[in-house]
């Protein structure tokens, strides 16, 4: 029988330390020192005690709770010692059954990996689904482990060590994260669509109107219409999929939501799509208990917002927002396939694209989940963040300008080296973005066109991204760059031209939406933390025209994003899905 919270806040010291036995390998002092932190209202809430525990003891003791954990496929394995947990976790994974070649080569990196680091790899072999990674998945996430630095990987064998007892405790109290599960299942099989040149090599892209992105457009629909119960679903005339979910009275505002399907090259299954899913995920379970909340809810799939095929970002969501461009439709994409041409292929209607502009009037705000994109959450062992604002940004392309020359006769002090330049402006940038809090500043491209071994360089080309929580801040470090940049070139004798590609406005959570979702957090059990969002979102370009206000979901994989290892677990979007049903439910009170 699944043991109960009631159950364990009513317990014993004694009883209560029985109750979590082996949720941290060979470690009871974790349980013990978080049970007196009693009652907890939610697993949630135990969980992240624990991992507040872990992160507060001493090194030694850190140190000891990896060194409890068995090598993969080890000794402790082979001679039938593992503890129950383990075994079970170990066999999901078919580690209890490998071959003789694969057998030899997890030996082999557990020796590597003990040679370098001190301590045995620990890796949550359920995986984020729970059901148990491959055995490929598992040597594949070794051999990138063995790269870390040493510092970084003991943290990160931390992380999963928290992972296998928050897998655990589901098992004791027979939580199943439903709602997390079916979220990843359409993560996965919509990641099955990749465009041609990626989809052979086993990697994710989606750019705009190719036949992979109509088929995640189709297939989304389809899920909202028979999967959710959706009262109408629609694909507009820039490829967004609209799905809406009537309120009791039909003609009431609406709340909106929803982020994009389109990906990066070579990116990840969650990036924009977790923003889709989750609402989707609200809407299905609405339906099957016949409710209908006092205002209408409506999700948009943003077709594009990553900018990959075309020049044009936010397309998707600046059409909702009546800043589409109708210049773009000359875009010409590296095939010489003009966005025009594009959307008559899709069979899309340019002429109905004025008629995607929503009246903001008639709705209530629209609110975003995503995907942090970052290490932080991950780091603090937390599972949701709550966005205070969408940092403004500034990219400019550049170019600095000196005198090609032979790099064995000409002196140091006569050169006209742009590449030392650009290397002193790259240094002054990580300075200054370093100076102020919730500021960055990467030069991200660097290249010296024709560039040899033997020569000075004469030219060096470089890119400059500035981003900041207000328009100031970010403004005040550009014309800092600026001023740097122009000292750095009338000292070493060069020039250069600077040019803005780019420039987005700072989008702050409005007040009380931001509070909305903090009190559905709360209510969850989780700690509330509030973090800016260093990356750009649909929510930037509704903010012109309605409030709006984010929730992050921690990523794994120190929160990586735009690559292939984006991951999240079906936990957290299982806390992501309720804590978004509890905004709904708190807005609906608002509103009778």
């Amino acid at each position: 029988m699944a043991l109960t919270l009631e159950q364990l806040n009513a317990a014993s010291a004694t009883e209560a330390a029985q109750l979590l036995d082996g949720l941290y390998e060979h470690s009871p002092w974790i349980a013990e020192a978080a049970l007196a932190q009693r009652p907890f209202k939610s697993l949630p809430q135990l969980k992240h005690v624990m991992a507040r525990i872990v992160a507060e003891a001493d090194h030694e003791a850190q140190l000891t709770l990896i060194r409890a954990h068995p090598e993969l496929a080890g000794k402790a394995m082979v001679s039938q010692t593992l503890t129950a947990e383990s075994t079970n976790e170990q066999s999901k994974a078919g580690l209890t059954n490998c071959s003789a070649q694969e057998f030899m080569k997890i030996q082999q990196l557990n020796t590597e990996y003990n040679a370098k680091f001190g301590f045995p790899f620990v890796l949550a072999v359920r995986g984020p689904r729970g059901l148990g990674l491959t055995k490929a998945e598992i040597i594949a996430t070794f051999e990138r482990r063995l790269d870390n630095h040493p510092d970084f990987e003991l943290a990160e064998c931390l992380r999963n060590i928290h992972r296998i007892a928050e897998i655990r405790l589901g098992d004791k109290f027979g939580h199943t994260p439903e709602l997390g599960n079916l979220v990843w299942d359409w993560a996965e099989r919509l990641a099955t669509n990749s465009d041609p040149g990626y989809a052979e090599r086993g990697e994710l892209t989606v750019t705009y109107l190719t036949d992979a992105h109509r088929a995640c457009a189709q297939r989304l629909s389809h899920w909202m219409r028979e999967d959710c119960g959706f009262d109408e679903v629609s694909i507009d005339a820039v490829g967004n999929v609209v799905g809406i979910y009537h309120g009791s009275d039909p003609a009431a505002k609406r709340l909106l939501t929803g982020s994009h399907y389109d990906t990066v090259r070579n990116g990840g299954k969650y990036d924009g799509r977790l923003g889709i899913f989750v609402p989707m995920a609200c809407v299905r379970e609405l339906r099957r208990q016949g409710r209908r909340l006092p205002y209408g809810f409506e999700v948009v799939g943003f077709a594009e917002e990553e900018g990959q095929r075309y020049k044009a970002v936010f397309l998707g969501s600046g059409a909702l927002t009546g800043n589409f461009d109708m210049s773009w439709l000359d875009q010409k994409d590296a095939e010489g396939i003009t966005m025009r041409e594009a959307m008559v292929r899709a069979g899309l209607c340019i002429d109905d694209i004025a008629r995607v502009q929503r009246d903001a009037s008639k709705y209530l705000g629209f609110v975003e989940v995503h995907i942090e994109q970052g290490p932080v959450l991950n780091e603090i062992d937390l599972p949701l963040g709550i966005v205070t604002s969408i940092n403004g940004s500034v990219r400019y392309v550049g170019e600095i300008v000196g005198m090609a020359s032979h790099a064995g006769t000409t002196p140091m002090d006569r050169r006209r080296d742009a590449a030392t330049a650009a290397a002193e402006l790259a240094l002054y940038v990580e300075k200054r973005g370093s100076s102020v809090p919730h500021l960055v500043a990467t030069v991200g491209m660097l290249e010296v066109p024709n560039g040899s071994i033997n020569v000075v360089p004469g030219r060096c080309r470089f890119s400059l991204d500035i981003r900041a929580t207000t328009n100031e801040v970010r403004d005040a470090c550009a014309a800092d760059v600026r001023t740097d940049l122009q000292r750095i070139c009338e000292k070493r004798g060069v020039h250069f031209k600077l040019e803005e590609t780019m420039r987005a406005a700072a989008a702050p959570s409005a007040l009380a939406w931001q509070q909305r979702w903090e009190r559905a957090v709360d209510a969850l059990g989780v700690p509330l933390y509030r973090m800016p969002s260093g990356a750009g979102h649909d929510a930037m370009k509704l903010h012109e025209v309605m409030p709006q206000a984010m929730l992050f979901v921690r990523g794994e994989n120190a929160g990586i994003s735009h690559n292939p290892l984006e991951s999240t677990t079906s936990d957290d979007m299982q806390l992501a899905i309720e804590a978004f049903q509890l905004l709904l439910d708190n807005l609906a009170t608002e509103t009778k």
